[in-house]
């Protein structure tokens, strides 16, 4: 078996993967408590792979391995990204409750809501920069978490900005025909009783 560091490495994996399943789950339950619905929160959650990417590839960028501490700053990416979607639907929610029609809110949440998400990224990228390039001894332990949070941060916008549109438009046209469908079989339902 692995002991020392080793194994010290190996039980808080564990603990930030059993931590982090569970932040997810409570993420979920928050938004689904918010929407009242479960297929927007999943919308809204698909942002967090691609900051995951961002994460690795600002590792690769920079040329530092991915540790501890990375994971870690992955973690604290995860409500940093959630964050965005939900600015992007919560407008589309909105706008569709106005009367909107769902490509015209869609259009309209991501012109409207595209300045706000936009600077918030960059805040927190450029936040983040001076510690990215900190030489001290002591900031070196910092940096992969400083590096998760800012390319997760960066990367994961520009697919935010595109995709969580796309898979609102994609989950209506599905509930569309889910309904046509549910409503085709009430009629056929009521025509075979009567």
């Amino acid at each position: 078996s692995f002991e020392g560091a080793r194994r010290a490495q190996t039980n808080t994996m564990a603990g930030v993967k059993e931590g982090g399943i569970v932040a997810l789950i409570l993420i979920f339950s928050l938004l689904a408590l918010q929407f009242k619905s479960y297929s927007q929160p999943i919308i809204i959650m698909t942002a967090i792979p691609f900051g995951m990417v961002g994460a690795v590839l600002g590792h690769l960028l920079l040329g530092y391995n991915l540790s501890i501490i990375s994971v870690l700053g992955i973690v604290a990416l995860t409500g940093i990204v959630v964050n965005d979607s939900l600015i992007l639907v919560d407008f589309i929610n909105r706008t569709r409750e106005k009367g909107s029609m769902i490509f015209s809110a869609v259009l309209e949440s991501g012109v409207r809501r595209f300045r706000p998400i936009i600077l918030t990224t960059l805040t927190t990228f450029f936040g983040l920069m001076p510690m990215l390039f900190e030489t001290s001894r002591q900031a070196r332990f910092l940096i992969p978490m400083a590096i998760s949070l800012a390319f997760g941060v960066l990367f994961s916008t520009l697919v935010i900005l595109y995709l969580i549109p796309v898979l609102y438009t994609i989950l209506d046209d599905i509930s569309k025909l889910f309904s046509r469908r549910k409503s085709s079989f009430k009629i056929e339902t009521e025509m075979a009783t009567n």
